[in-house]
């Protein structure tokens, strides 16, 4: 079942995993800004840090102590076992079963370092500080039967000046997934853990929809302090002067990816650092199909105009 929401307001809970940075609390700051009220999951030890951030930013926020069972339990696909980071997939797991053991269908998970989220029409993209940014994408993702896993683009993924649609079926779904509940997978992988989930999803025949009429605008990798910046690309990479990146801080999880679904990804050079690339074309044909009458999603002429980008 699904708890209906109010007006605007999201359906579905939210859920933010975040580790060493109460101090900041940017993505509970942009979702407060919006009238939503939220989860945000933090390790028992900093629990009270995070309790004692949300007071004094006054924000609309509730603290989960994270379970840490599921860290002990987590597939991390490696070697390591619990001598390096999990990554924030463990916590991803927790908030998936805490949203099912209270009634909901599906959730949305994010990344703790999103400054704002952002409406793309008509080639102007526009700040959100209202909570139907989300409310809107639920609606339109659970007009079909076969979408497990939707959300927002980057913003510097979607230019102003370039012709986009609206939205782009059957890719990766990172930093804000709106998921659902009844599916038999679950977040594994220290690293690349998202891109992972997407293609789980889609290689058992389930579509995901990333939207470019909604986006997302993070603080880049590696520039905030504490989360994966803390666990692994500055304990795993030697810092070179002059460079953003540490040289081999992203490597481990691009090798990863390559070593989980090798038919798909392989190891390479990107954004000036060490990266990946995900052959998404062989999902193309995968289409999500309409509920009320079974048929297949038109991608030239969607239903629902979210977006016009001029060409």
């Amino acid at each position: 079942m699904s708890k209906k929401g109010v007006s605007n307001q999201p359906v579905y809970p939210l859920y933010i995993p975040t580790k060493g940075r109460h101090e900041y609390m940017i993505t509970s700051i942009a979702l407060t800004k919006m009238g939503i009220k939220h989860y945000v999951v933090a390790e028992p030890d900093e629990v009270h840090l995070y309790e004692k951030a949300i007071n004094d930013k006054c924000l609309s926020a509730v603290v989960l102590p994270l379970d840490m069972k599921f860290k002990e339990t987590y597939e991390l696909c490696d070697e390591h076992g619990l001598s390096k980071s999990t990554g924030p997939g463990a916590a991803r797991n927790f908030i998936w079963e805490h949203s099912i053991a209270d009634g909901f269908d599906w959730h949305w998970v994010m990344d703790d370092n999103i400054k704002y989220f952002k409406r793309m029409n008509k080639n102007v993209k526009v700040k959100c500080e209202t909570p139907s940014f989300f409310r809107v994408m639920e609606e339109f993702v659970l007009r079909y039967k076969n979408v497990g896993m939707a959300g927002p683009n980057y913003d510097f993924f979607a230019p102003q000046n370039s012709p986009l649609p609206p939205f782009i079926i059957n890719t990766r779904i990172y930093s804000c997934n709106f998921i659902r509940n009844d599916l038999p997978f679950r977040w594994r992988g220290r690293y690349n853990e998202d891109t992972i989930l997407s293609l789980d999803m889609l290689k058992a025949k389930w579509c995901t929809i990333q939207f470019n009429a909604f986006l997302q605008t993070k603080m880049q990798t590696q520039t905030l302090k504490g989360g994966n910046t803390q666990e692994f690309y500055h304990k795993e990479g030697k810092a070179i002067e002059g460079r953003k990146y540490a040289d081999k801080g992203t490597l481990a999880k691009s090798v990863m990816l390559e070593k989980v679904h090798p038919d798909v990804a392989r190891v390479n050079m990107k954004y000036g650092r060490i990266h990946h690339t995900v052959n998404y074309n062989v999902f193309k044909k995968l289409k999500p199909i309409r509920k009320d009458n079974n048929s297949s999603i038109n991608l030239q002429h969607t239903e629902m105009k979210l977006v016009t980008v001029a060409k």
